[in-house]
């Protein structure tokens, strides 16, 4: 058995990586392939075979997928491009005869009206006019998402957005991984879609008084019009586009386009998935002088 991790230098496809090495995968059944092959070179001293991949390169695709009987399709980066860049990559994988293809979408992307979704959707639809066998990992937003911002959350004493009272799923990238790695070891998975999402959803209210309570200060969260949330991002820096997708995607948590509650992610990593609050308090002890003391 041989399985292809493509975005392996990214933060989910190390921790797939990682999360089946852990379930004691021999390591040379394991292809890490990644655009940058030398951040990779810690997982080929330990075995793991490494090849350079491209969604633009049709080319290094078909190398890349050469032998495998899965591929882990984890959504790429360039916004705007990923629908063509994905369905190279289900092509590259068609003609390498690879056996199941396991594609990381979004929650509820049969429903979500968010621009986010959009290309997930149009990869969703390429899997299924492709003809290979193929498994749907439709994900949350990442807890991630939000501790890596706790140092602004307690400098600005908020939390911004514009969710209302809209409750998201989110979950940490290593549980994401660990259901990715699960799926990629059961059998019998083509045509399973699994909505996966945090087993504890939360409101960005209930998430600032988490942060007010793990640093003991107040942080409270101010609700705005997506105009305006998306102004404030680009305000801070944020590339205008990128900002009011970020923006859209909390009207799509108000309406409740990423609330999950089928257990899926539970199920697969057999165990209760990481609360927010435990996120929380973990991430803010890395914050420097974030607690007081």
């Amino acid at each position: 058995m041989t399985l292809v991790i493509t975005g392996a230098t990214g933060q989910l496809g190390r921790l797939v990586v990682e999360a089946l090495l852990e379930s004691n995968v021999p390591a040379d059944q394991i292809v890490a392939a990644g655009r940058n092959t030398a951040k990779l070179a810690d997982l080929a001293d330990r075995g793991v075979q490494v090849r350079p991949i491209d969604f633009d390169d049709p080319e290094l695709l078909r190398k890349a997928f050469a032998g495998a009987e899965k591929v882990l399709l984890i959504s790429g980066t360039d916004v705007g491009q990923r629908v063509e860049q994905h369905r190279k990559a289900i092509e590259a994988a068609k003609e390498a005869g690879v056996g199941l293809i396991a594609y990381t979408s979004i929650a509820n992307a049969g429903r979500a009206e968010m621009q986010l979704a959009a290309e997930h959707q149009g990869t969703e639809k390429a899997l299924q006019d492709s003809g290979l066998p193929f498994t749907l990992l439709r994900n949350s937003w990442y807890l991630e998402n939000y501790t890596a911002q706790l140092a602004n959350f307690l400098e600005h004493g908020a939390v911004l957005g514009s969710a209302g009272g809209g409750r998201v799923s989110a979950a940490t990238r290593a549980d994401y991984a660990q259901a990715a790695a699960a799926v990629l070891l059961l059998e019998d998975q083509a045509g399973k879609v699994y909505e996966l999402g945090g087993d504890e959803p939360f409101t960005l209210s209930e998430l600032a008084a988490e942060v007010a309570a793990a640093a003991d200060r107040s942080v409270q969260y101010q609700d705005l019009p997506a105009e305006k949330y998306t102004e404030v991002l680009v305000g801070a820096g944020m590339p205008e586009g990128y900002a009011a997708i970020l923006a859209d995607s909390d009207l799509g948590i108000a309406r409740g386009e990423l609330l999950v509650t089928s257990g899926d992610l539970s199920t697969l990593i057999g165990r209760p998935s990481t609360p927010m609050r435990e996120a929380v308090r973990t991430a803010i002890s890395a914050v420097p002088g974030a607690l007081n003391a």
